[in-house]
């Protein structure tokens, strides 16, 4: 035998080992991008999820006034009526609003949240003209009075809102006193609601 002479089975085993290497390397090079856009898509996922909300706020003071109250015993005409008394509390909120995106902000509802061991009581805030009503109606008040938060307003595109809004629950002090947490609700119309807590103590008034 010539020493010339190829052994053809080495030959096939070279060529098979070549066709493997290459279909591997084109295996790893699928791999690889199929990482790659993957790992875009969890950016661009998180990218997402971490845009700043569109309305941030603070809640800078919050004050609680207990009372008892009883009708005149008179409705609207001056007709007689039943008197009835019952227990509230006043709740104001001192609140500074900011529209950090590029599009007005359309507040149209804000609700005061208070946990007791029976569950969340909410109470909306009083409309501005409301607000003014009751240091009319409790000039004891006066003190606690400010520029009132509209209920419904357009806050644009960079621009702060300031004011002060009141919520009345139907509790006794007791009651108030035993509350769990409070907290805020500003919703917005098609934008998710901002939730806000007051970072200081409530002042009793």
């Amino acid at each position: 035998m010539s020493l010339l002479h190829e052994d053809s089975s080495t030959n096939d085993t070279a060529a098979h080992g070549e066709e493997y290497t290459k279909g591997s390397s084109h295996l790893i090079v699928a791999g690889a991008i199929a990482t790659l856009v993957v790992t875009i898509a969890i950016g661009t996922y998180i990218w997402a999820g971490q845009k700043p909300p569109a309305a941030v706020g603070d809640i800078e003071q919050v004050w609680a006034h207990p009372m008892h109250t009883e009708t005149s015993g008179f409705d609207a005409a001056g007709a007689p009526m039943p008197k009835e008394s019952f227990d509230q509390v006043l709740v104001f909120t001192k609140v500074k609003l900011r529209n950090q995106s590029d599009k007005p902000l359309y507040l149209h509802e804000v609700m005061t949240n208070a946990t007791l061991d029976d569950g969340i009581h909410s109470a909306y805030a009083a409309s501005k003209s409301e607000y003014d009503r009751v240091f009319m109606a409790y000039p004891d008040l006066k003190p606690m009075d400010g520029i009132g938060l509209p209920s419904e307003a357009t806050i644009n595109a960079g621009q702060t809102l300031e004011g002060t809004f009141v919520s009345a629950f139907r509790l006794n002090k007791q009651q108030w006193d035993a509350r769990k947490s409070l907290d805020y609700t500003f919703a917005f119309q098609y934008m998710p609601s901002l939730k806000l807590a007051p970072p200081s103590a409530i002042i009793e008034q």
